[in-house]
């Protein structure tokens, strides 16, 4: 029961020390509210009230369905991008030597430094949203792919190539399954870094979107909508990080064993 019970216990103070700090009137309800007018809030971006359907006429369930299908594309995208590139890469030094000065410049960039650039290239519809994500995303998944397929034995790959594996075969058969571990925790990071990006991502005509949403409601200091959003933010990024996590322990299970 520990792995439950230290999580949910954990909880619970938290919400005992919000409480606290809400009612202690050190801040005003506007920039603390309690736990019980962020509840009211999210009912009331959860529903129909007074004839006011969700948060600007859309549910918080529909601004979070937008969002994940713009992280769902945008991160798909990088993240395929970064595992082709990385193994590319990882396997031929010309090519290492050739673009990972340019992935390390982007790497570290902020999403905020070029977002403006995006939307004077692509406009104010999805593209540069998704263009974004898919530039947050990309960078970690090619590092760890690169260093995975770097990682690999050299005495599994002089095997393979002494039974006769064509250059295909060796990155099918020895390259690809010993880099897997690596790539997959660059998957999660990706996901995570894409996550971070979401809000910026939605700056300009996130509407209807969870970024947007917390983006309008704190123009009006709506500060219960925007706690909302960004719980809903980390609790389905918490919900999506432990799939992708019992998807690396169903595909590398060998992983962490010795």
């Amino acid at each position: 029961m520990r792995p439950v019970a230290l999580p949910f216990a954990s909880l619970l103070v938290f919400l005992g020390l919000w409480q606290l700090l809400a009612a202690s009137g050190t801040w005003s309800e506007t920039l603390v509210p309690p736990p019980a007018k962020v509840w009211d809030a999210f009912v009331d971006v959860s529903t129909t009230h007074d004839g006011v359907r969700g948060y600007n006429g859309t549910t918080l369930v529909e601004h979070l369905g937008i969002s994940l299908r713009r992280i769902a594309l945008g991160a798909g995208i990088g993240i395929v991008a970064g595992v082709v590139l990385g193994l590319l890469m990882g396997t031929v030094g010309w090519l290492r030597s050739l673009f990972e000065p340019w992935i390390t410049f982007l790497r570290t960039l902020p999403p905020l430094a070029y977002f403006s650039l995006l939307i004077i290239w692509l406009g104010i519809d999805e593209e540069p949203k998704v263009t974004l994500l898919a530039v947050a995303a990309f960078p970690p998944v090619a590092v760890s792919t690169t260093a995975a397929v770097t990682a690999v034995p050299k005495q599994l790959i002089e095997a393979a190539r002494a039974l006769g594996g064509s250059r295909w075969d060796v990155v099918r058969d020895v390259v690809a399954p010993s880099a897997l571990p690596e790539t997959l925790t660059g998957v999660r990071l990706a996901v995570g870094v894409a996550y971070s990006s979401l809000v910026a991502a939605e700056l300009v005509n996130g509407l209807p979107g969870i970024g947007g949403m917390v983006k309008d409601a704190a123009n009006y200091n709506n500060t219960p909508a925007v706690l909302v959003g960004i719980i809903a933010i980390g609790v389905s990024g918490l919900i999506i990080d432990g799939l992708l996590l019992r998807l690396e322990r169903t595909v590398v299970p060998w992983r962490g064993r010795t």
